[in-house]
């Protein structure tokens, strides 16, 4: 299959951020992931063994579960709602030119995240105890995104007004955004015996490294709109003053000075 097909499953499934903007990045996102799991898995079909199969059907999984939780959060949670008002807003006064620049840009993100499976199954290479270790570091991040997920809808719904910091979240801020990165080191992990050549390393290198800006930009935003809603609260500055951000145990508790993640 040709790069170039890849990238046209990843624009049509997150096509429907035309809709509203943001989508691009959110419902879109899952989407894209999910049709690229797919994809793989049709044009591959005759060379993949079980790792391959496996790895594969945790990018649909993955793709599918998270599109399926972001639809039901804006359907039930009337706080999102209110958070999401004003997007779609926004959405509707975004110039075409500017959803299309989105559109262009998330359909190759999304292709560059997965494409050291890609690389992986165009070279043919044979399963080895890398694409294993990947496999299973993928797996840790999708358990551990979901769990994140449902934790902070189980909190939520018992006091929507305060921050969660029961759970996961006693250890880490955003335990869904660590999730993400553990899932596409684990992508990067599946290629690295497998790329070959300096233009396949760069691609598979620059994939992880954009989603690692990511994440960190996620984080910037969701502690810039938590110090606006909980700053007051002194139980909320001990939380954040103890409970790093992203990584557990590493000592980094803020992102918001950090100007070039965007806000």
């Amino acid at each position: 299959m040709s790069y170039w097909v890849l990238l046209l499953v990843s624009l049509l499934a997150c096509s429907v951020g035309f809709y509203i903007y943001i989508w691009f990045f959110s419902v879109g996102y899952g989407l894209s992931i999910a049709a690229i799991g797919a994809a793989l898995a049709i044009a591959f079909h005759g060379i993949m063994g079980l790792p391959e199969w496996l790895a594969c059907l945790l990018l649909f999984i993955y793709g599918c579960r998270l599109s399926g939780y972001l639809l039901i959060r804006e359907r039930k949670s009337a706080a999102y709602r209110k958070v999401l008002s004003p997007e779609m807003e926004r959405s509707r006064k975004m110039p075409i030119f500017a959803k299309v620049a989105l559109w262009l840009t998330c359909g190759l993100l999304y292709t560059l995240m997965t494409i050291p499976m890609y690389f992986r199954l165009l070279n043919g290479a044979p399963a080895d105890a890398m694409l294993w270790i990947g496999l299973a570091v993928m797996a840790c991040g999708v358990a551990l995104e979901a769990t994140a997920d449902l934790q902070k809808s189980a909190a939520k719904r018992k006091n929507s007004r305060r921050f969660v910091d029961t759970g996961l979240y006693r250890f880490v801020r955003c335990p869904n955004y660590l999730g993400e990165l553990l899932i596409w080191l684990g992508m990067l992990l599946t290629g690295t015996t497998a790329l070959k050549g300096a233009w396949q390393w760069v691609l598979a290198l620059l994939g992880f490294v954009l989603i690692t800006w990511v994440m960190f930009s996620g984080a910037r935003r969701l502690e810039l709109r938590q110090d606006r809603n909980y700053g007051a609260d002194p139980e909320y500055q001990k939380y954040v003053r103890t409970v790093p951000i992203l990584i557990p145990f590493v000592p980094l508790y803020s992102v918001k000075k950090y100007k070039f993640l965007v806000a």
